[in-house]
């Protein structure tokens, strides 16, 4: 039974404001990684500063403490820590980025006679009229210390809030990609998974297409990423997962533009039928609702206990 209580174990590698999580890959029947984990605001804490200490993004922190202010938490308020993830639903492999839980998971390549890992950082992803594609694409280049080049689209803009930018910014800590950036293989334009001189929204729908990392994150995935890496980009804000018999549900808030699926009780529906499959459990459906409505992205156990008949 030991496998069920203790799933997985973890890694916190320090790095200059935020650590990565660094997971054994979980064994059969188990679909979650990470655990449940809180913390207490200090008096001179913000919301991102806390996201950042633990390897969070700014909206997912907020989403799973509602109510909560993002720049004034209070001195010693206990802070729900969302660091417990159900696995993407894609093969694990290469890098995977779900845009509605802003965040990227990696699945290195074993070593010989070691176990297979599972690495997970939050993101920043594109903004309405700016998505970030969805498809398969992979990592066609690697950069250090990048010059950007802002398409006219964003100099444009630019102009109009009369904040003019110049058509190449060199590396410095003026330059928005910060110091390492992954070329994506997406047609139609320059898609990066860089860093940033803003750390502050790493975490947020902000982005002009690019997927967007703490420096400390983009450094780390920037040595063990090779090029040609695949990646796979999906959008799925309703995830479902197994913990042995136990089935559990994590949904978030979708994405802030026209063409996001509608999150809906036919979707809820949907999902947690094509879970149960073939692995019928009884579901807490009042349960399940409430997690759809509140969408906090925390995973939440919503399978009944079975019932087992006594023999006569």
């Amino acid at each position: 039974m030991w496998k069920y209580l203790f799933p997985l174990f973890f890694l916190m590698l320090a790095g200059p404001g935020a650590y990565a999580d660094i997971f054994l890959m979980p064994v059969a029947g188990i679909d979650l990684i990470g655990e449940e984990a809180s913390t207490v605001a200090q008096y001179e804490d913000t919301m991102p500063d806390i996201a950042r200490r633990h390897g969070l993004g700014y909206d997912e922190i907020l989403s799973a403490n509602p109510g909560t202010d993002a720049w004034l938490p209070g001195d010693g308020r206990e802070i729900s820590l969302p660091t417990r993830h159900i696995l993407p639903p894609a093969p694990f492999e290469g890098v995977i980025i779900n845009l509605p839980e802003h965040r990227l998971y990696y699945f290195p390549k074993p070593l010989a006679g070691r176990p297979q890992q599972v690495i997970t950082h939050p993101i920043s992803v594109g903004q309405m009229d700016w998505e970030t594609p969805l498809g398969i694409t992979k990592v066609v280049s690697k950069v250090r210390k990048p010059t950007w080049y802002p398409p006219k689209s964003i100099r444009d803009q630019h102009e109009q809030d009369g904040s003019p930018i110049p058509v190449a910014v060199p590396p410095g800590p003026d330059n928005p990609l910060g110091d390492f950036a992954l070329r994506l293989g997406i047609p139609g334009g320059a898609y990066l998974i860089h860093g940033t001189n803003r750390p502050v929204g790493v975490g947020m729908q902000i982005t002009h297409g690019c997927i967007r990392m703490y420096p400390e994150d983009i450094e780390s995935l920037f040595r063990m990423v090779a090029v040609g890496t695949k990646v796979r980009i999906i959008n799925q804000a309703v995830k479902t997962g197994w913990t042995g018999d136990v089935l559990y549900l994590e949904v978030h808030p979708p994405l802030e533009h026209s063409a996001s699926r509608a999150i809906d009780l036919t979707e809820l529906t949907r999902e947690l039928v094509q879970a149960t499959h073939d692995r019928p459990v009884r579901i807490n459906w009042p349960l399940a609702e409430r997690v759809l409505g509140d969408a906090r992205g925390l995973p939440v156990a919503v399978s009944l206990p079975q019932i087992t008949a006594l023999a006569e």
